[in-house]
């Protein structure tokens, strides 16, 4: 079979995923994409950009998958498909948390990408999203979404998409980390690690609040901060450096892809502060490492990090975030010879691929 994958946004976890699955299907799989920046360019013009692609492939696809940043009608209405097309929420705009700085919001502007995500669902022939959580999030943020217009919501719509909706998790190249593992030294204070995008959704500023608490209560810690930064750094970011000084051996996006393996084997925590997660590929990435994840009961950790059968793991509320870490640090060495590194080797491309071939055989 013949898959061609649509993604307007070809960064980060959204080329990862794409590149994973093509390169490991059995399936003949191409992938047209744009690079991934102006997000908001990208779900109105790329629609355009990548018909015009698709319409000069020399590829006869039996099935096209697009991503949740492509305005799937557009796309439809240029390329004239002839064979089924889904689509992978690996994000929506209903629940996705809208930076406070974005004018957008403030001018009532930001409803149109919604849409978006709304009609590329209603014109699918199959909607696949990454994570239950997301799933039930999506129809829930959809549903309050149609309620606020005037007139004509089409309420009734939410019952057809729900009816060709399912979960199809996400696949993860987790094998990659294997040729660059580092032994944990237990002599070596606990490191606690940040590998998340440096922006508002992941929270930020509840993660380096926490950190500068146990700091002046003399916790003793060194802490790695990865992951990318996206125009102007964060005040937090800033204030963390200054801080928590003496306690940071790296602070920085790593370059290549062996320097961010690395400093994952070496990690032993990972506090999770996040306000949006509708997976968590860094945090999979990690805990494969075998770091040992704190994850807030709420979003799609529960699910996905069976909360019932590892209650260690988790906390409730923010505040409770200091006392799990200093609990966590104390009981640090029984916690590493837990086999946690199972729950992200499910979603590891050789669990995952048989699973998407299968049923995108079904769809078509």
């Amino acid at each position: 079979m013949k898959i061609l994958i649509v993604e307007p946004f070809l960064t980060g976890s959204h080329k990862a995923w794409a590149e994973g699955y093509a390169q490991s299907s059995k399936h003949e799989v191409e992938i047209i994409s744009l690079p991934g920046r102006f997000w908001k360019w990208r779900m109105h013009g790329g629609a355009v950009t990548l018909a015009k692609r698709c319409r000069k492939l020399n590829f006869n696809p039996d099935f096209i998958l697009a991503t949740d940043m492509l305005n799937l009608p557009v796309f439809q209405s240029l390329v004239k498909p002839e064979c089924p097309v889904a689509i992978y929420f690996h994000e929506n705009q209903f629940t996705y948390p809208w930076s406070p700085n974005d004018a957008d919001v403030e001018l009532q502007r930001d409803k149109h990408y919604g849409f978006i995500n709304y009609s590329s669902a209603l014109s699918a022939d199959h909607v696949y999203f990454n994570s239950k959580f997301h799933l039930d999030s999506f129809f829930t943020g959809l549903e309050y979404f149609l309620r606020q217009f005037p007139d004509y919501r089409e309420i009734q719509n939410i019952d057809k998409i729900q009816a060709k909706s399912s979960v199809l998790h996400l696949g993860i190249d987790l094998h990659n980390f294997d040729e660059f593992k580092i032994e944990k030294n237990e002599s070596d204070l606990p490191l606690i690690l940040w590998n998340h995008r440096w922006e508002h959704d992941k929270n930020p500023e509840a993660f380096f609040d926490v950190l500068i608490q146990l700091s002046q209560m003399g916790g003793k810690f060194n802490l790695a901060v990865l992951g990318e930064e996206f125009k102007e750094e964060l005040p937090c970011f800033t204030n963390a450096r200054k801080q928590l000084q003496k306690h940071i051996v790296q602070f920085g996006y790593t370059d290549s892809f062996e320097d961010y393996a690395k400093w994952l084997w070496k990690a032993d925590i990972l506090p999770i502060t996040s306000n949006q997660d509708f997976f968590g590929a860094s945090i999979m990435e990690a805990v494969y490492c075998k770091t040992i994840p704190l994850l807030p009961e709420r979003l799609t950790y529960p699910e996905l990090f069976n909360q019932k059968d590892n209650p260690n793991l988790f906390y409730n509320k923010e505040n409770e975030l200091l006392k799990t870490l200093i609990h966590t640090i104390q009981i640090l060495e029984d916690l590493q010879v837990q086999n946690y590194n199972s729950i992200a080797m499910k979603y590891d491309w050789s669990n995952m691929t048989e699973k998407y071939d299968e049923e995108f055989l079904k769809v078509v």
